[in-house]
């Protein structure tokens, strides 16, 4: 039972916006993109994948389920549209904090400080400086420990844009992430959080409205933290104001779907999402998930830069392997 879950951010006109360089995918690619799906896949709705996991009924051929993460304005104002156009269901995911307090995330924080920093190595070289500044007090690492931890290089990413993430997302004290990344923030991006804020994310209106018209919205916790790094009352006070935000938007919580931040999860985290009665838990492993033999709740996801942006284009390596199954029948 293949299932293709793809994941999507920044969906933007991102040449006439004030930061091009955020990595983002185009609207109008987005628009082409869907149309190489509707081409090659069925698209399912949470619900069905839900209906299917807890009745152990099959998937459809092909069956793909599109997902939005981190409550962008950018869903409601470019992907909404296209998706209620060409009448497909999409799951989103927003973190409830900036909603609920006008908040720039610390991640969304790292994101638009590396748009507007072409050079990745002065940033380096920041927070190299600043961990000398803050090293006693918070009894932190040599610069070259947290470089050789955090410094490697993803399939999207140089060695010093995922230094910066790592290490202002997971490998410092909450406290002095929050030090550095503002400093860097209202150096390079904004001084006014607040109203950066309530440009960059979705207002409770809006999601509600996503919710009342035939989209899905699950969890995607409060703070948007790594929870496999935060201990167990922790991930459970991040689950349940993440639940309280699925209710007062209109969402079910009696069967709902969990998209871990950054990927992050443990066995403690997975405990707690049983307790809460979540079916479906997605997370950033890149892979095709098969319903016959993952765990419902570690399912993995591909990036849209994985599927072809072109409606014209043929079937790439990730379509075949995610209807391998079926032409295998097919043939039969």
């Amino acid at each position: 039972m293949k299932l293709t879950i793809v994941m999507y951010h920044y969906v933007r006109q991102l040449k006439h916006s004030l930061f091009p360089d955020i990595k983002g995918l185009e609207t109008e690619l987005f628009k082409e993109q869907i149309a190489y799906i509707k081409k090659h896949y069925s698209v399912i709705s949470a619900y069905d994948l839900i209906d299917i996991i807890e009745s152990g009924s099959c998937l459809p051929p092909n069956a793909l389920l599109l997902t939005f993460d981190d409550g962008y304005i950018d869903h409601f104002t470019d992907v909404f549209p296209i998706l209620k156009k060409e009448k497909l269901p999409g799951c989103f995911f927003p973190p409830s904090k900036p909603i609920f307090e006008n908040k720039v995330l610390d991640v969304h924080k790292i994101h638009f400080i590396m748009a507007a920093t072409p050079q990745k190595n002065l940033l380096v070289e920041y927070v190299f400086g600043t961990l000398d500044e803050y090293r006693d007090a918070f009894n932190l690492e040599s610069n070259d420990f947290y470089w050789n931890k955090c410094g490697v290089p993803n399939r999207f990413d140089s060695a010093e844009t995922i230094f910066v993430k790592r290490i202002l997302q997971r490998d410092l004290p909450k406290e002095l992430r929050g030090i550095i990344a503002d400093k860097l923030f209202e150096k390079f991006v904004s001084v006014d959080g607040e109203a950066f804020s309530k440009e960059l994310y979705m207002n409770l209106d809006q999601v509600s409205y996503l919710q009342a018209n035939g989209m899905y919205i699950g969890s995607h916790g409060y703070e948007h933290c790594w929870l496999d790094s935060i201990n167990e009352d922790a991930q459970r006070r991040e689950i349940d104001l993440s639940l309280q935000f699925l209710d007062r938007v209109g969402s079910d919580t009696s069967r709902w779907i969990m998209c871990y931040p950054c990927g992050g999860y443990n066995e403690s985290l997975l405990n707690i999402l049983k307790e809460k009665n979540c079916t479906v838990g997605l997370t950033t492993r890149v892979d095709i998930a098969d319903l016959s033999n993952d765990n419902s709740l570690t399912l993995p996801r591909i990036d849209t830069n994985d599927l072809p942006m072109n409606s014209e284009a043929k079937t790439n390596i990730w379509t075949q392997k995610g209807t391998v199954a079926v032409n295998i029948r097919k043939a039969l």
